[in-house]
């Protein structure tokens, strides 16, 4: 048998292999060996970007015979916090977030003090944690409990992202407004807002079905002054059936919005609250729905003709369409809605 053996040297080599360092722990390498050689410590920060804190600290720690000294080390602190709970503490913790699986730490922390423990609601919640950690204690699985249902419109589509709203009458989002001035009596209203020019129509009825929603389609197509191109509304039933039939023989376009999202039709929701506080909390009116209808006509033309609005840079929306050669003269326009 040969027994081969390699030169000392080379055990020394295996046994002091360089460290792999990182570029950010080459760049303090090279910092240090660029002070070492200029002994210019503006040259060292301004080159690499380090306050003169750092850099001393580096200089401080750095051993030429042991490059590892140069590599990131913990920041972890020496002298941690030690938990200071009671075996019978994490047990009543353990217990009660088991019982009660959805209850918060400040929950807990009630039950516990009414069982004797003289504990905070941060204590518990790092308990909780701290159970967590260990897989001591495992959350319950979501169970769905209500069925959602769908409905498939023949027409009405949601709102594509790609969908620009730039004229008046690109989208026209239409809403209704349940009012209730003395007991047992509702009436509705429903109301149409213009994104661009905020032009709205109004109009009273003492029901909302899809007929009396047809209607009301009818009344803004004819009450606003440029054509409608699309109408947004919510999922409410009046918008169904004949009001979804007339906008596709209409050739408007019908954009219904998601479940619980009332924020995406704010124009026309900031309307009808504008129509309460300032017509309907102001004025006497009359509870019939036709002298209503009268009544709120004649508003319709104040907010549209007279009230100027912030958001068009305090015009009204009849100066704003004008402006932007919509229309050139209200008058026969007006003449045809109060006949």
């Amino acid at each position: 048998m040969r027994i081969f053996w390699l030169q000392k040297e080379f055990y020394y080599l295996w046994k002091h292999a360089p460290p792999s360092l990182t570029p950010k722990e080459l760049d303090r390498l090279r910092a240090i060996s660029l002070w070492q050689e200029t002994n210019n410590t503006g040259l060292v920060l301004r080159t690499f970007g380090m306050s003169r804190a750092t850099l001393y600290r580096w200089l401080k720690r750095f051993d030429p015979k042991d490059l590892t000294s140069v590599k990131e080390q913990s920041r972890r602190p020496k002298n941690l916090r030690k938990p200071a709970w009671s075996y019978d503490l994490i047990t009543a913790v353990k217990r009660l977030r088991q019982q009660y699986p959805r209850w918060a730490k400040d929950k807990i922390a009630v039950l516990l003090r009414g069982e004797g423990f003289e504990t905070s609601a941060s204590t518990v919640g790092r308990i909780i944690n701290h159970l967590k950690k260990r897989g001591e204690l495992i959350e319950p699985k979501r169970r769905v409990v209500s069925a959602k249902r769908r409905i498939q419109r023949p027409y009405a589509v949601r709102k594509p992202n790609d969908y620009t709203v730039i004229e008046p009458g690109d989208l026209v989002q239409v809403d209704t407004l349940d009012i209730r001035p003395v007991p047992d009596t509702a009436i509705k209203q429903f109301t149409a807002r213009d994104m661009v020019s905020r032009w709205d129509v109004i109009e009273a009825r003492s029901r909302a079905t899809a007929k009396t929603a047809k209607d009301f389609l009818d009344a803004v197509e004819k009450r606003m002054p440029f054509p409608l191109k699309a109408i947004q509304v919510d999922g409410g039933s009046e918008f169904f059936s004949e009001f979804e039939e007339a906008c596709k023989q209409k050739g408007i376009r019908l954009f219904v919005l998601p479940p619980k999202s009332p924020k995406l039709n704010g124009h026309v929701e900031r309307s009808n609250r504008t129509h309460t506080e300032e017509f309907y909390e102001v004025y006497n009116c009359s509870w019939v729905v036709p002298e209503l209808n009268k009544e709120l006509l004649q508003w319709e033309h104040t907010y549209n003709c007279i009230r100027p609005h912030k958001s068009l840079g305090l015009k009204t929306p009849l100066q704003f369409l004008q402006d932007h050669g919509i229309i050139h003269d209200y008058k026969p326009l007006l003449e045809s809605h109060m006949s």
